[in-house]
């Protein structure tokens, strides 16, 4: 292993330390109020972004774009070329940044944010923040990594993009391939047997060639899960029906909490133990997200993040 990735892995075991993990994220949670679990970040790499926040919305998308600006420092740590292992983990934050270009389901968008600045980590964005029109920004994806999503609606536009970020994660990041076939699993569940909606095409074959055609053209919720390969099946274990896609949406940050704290703790230093961190440092975010909104709710947690934490 080279003495690049040597050093990106003991930096990246730093990092992690620094956050506030599941004890942090339940005294945060547990605020009367959300200026309180504010002031709790205080003490936190959070800070950096949160300490102007003064609404619930703005406060989480300060602790996305923290974990965005650690994953930007961690991809700096990396030898060259080592930056190309996040792209796909960084993926999420292109298609925020796509999703607030799209017309909003009433026609009237307010309030826009910046887009999140990707440096290193970008797929396509310089590409896709030029297209001013739906239509230019498929045509815009179909020519990038991200391919052809199927149509220029904003539901086939954003529905492709998520199912890409999947695909690519599974190719070019191995140790991710269990996560992306999970996340694979809950996005055609919730498109196919919750709004009830079919794929386009390009979506539907990389549902595929991440599940199997069998799975990817089941017409039902039992024959969709009965389809699942041995490997993907875990992601809706115990889970007999649609409406509980919510706990499969926590365990699957569960697993990657737990596989992800595998990696960074294994005894040799490189691109897993990267990865790993990457994986808990995301899950973390997450678990603040949701604290966040249980201390705007007067301290009560909700399920999704008992479920969790």
């Amino acid at each position: 292993m080279s003495a690049g990735w040597v050093a990106g892995a003991v930096r990246a075991k730093a990092l992690v330390a620094q956050y506030p993990g599941a004890d942090g994220a339940r005294e945060i949670a547990a605020s009367p109020t959300l200026d309180d679990g504010l002031r709790r970040l205080t003490a936190t790499p959070y800070a950096r972004y949160a300490r102007t926040s003064t609404d619930l919305p703005g406060a989480q998308r300060a602790v996305s774009a923290t974990l965005l600006w650690h994953l930007r420092v961690l991809a700096g740590w990396l030898p060259p070329g080592g930056a190309r292992l996040l792209v796909p983990l960084a993926a999420g934050f292109e298609i925020a940044n796509v999703v607030t270009r799209l017309p909003a389901p009433d026609g009237r968008r307010t309030d826009v944010p910046e887009p999140y600045r990707l440096g290193a980590l970008e797929t396509a964005w310089r590409s896709l923040e030029r297209a001013d029109t739906p239509a230019r920004l498929r045509a815009a994806l179909a020519a990038s990594p991200w391919g052809d999503p199927g149509g220029d609606t904003p539901w086939a536009l954003v529905t492709g993009m998520r199912m890409a970020a999947a695909r690519r994660a599974a190719v070019a990041v191995p140790f991710a391939r269990r996560w992306a076939q999970g996340r694979a699993v809950l996005l055609t569940a919730r498109e196919r047997f919750v709004h009830r909606r079919s794929l386009p095409k390009p979506v539907r074959r990389d549902a595929a060639r991440l599940l199997g055609e069998r799975a990817a053209a089941a017409a039902t919720y039992e024959e969709f899960r009965a389809a699942l390969p041995t490997a993907a099946r875990w992601a809706l274990a115990d889970v007999d029906e649609p409406g509980g896609l919510w706990r499969a949406e926590a365990r699957w940050w569960r697993t990657v909490q737990v596989d992800g704290m595998a990696l960074l703790l294994e005894g040799r230093y490189g691109p897993g133990v990267v990865v790993g961190a990457v994986a808990v440092l995301s899950v973390d975010a997450w678990r603040v997200r949701a604290a966040l909104e249980s201390a705007a709710r007067s301290g009560r947690p909700g399920e999704v993040f008992d479920a969790l934490a």
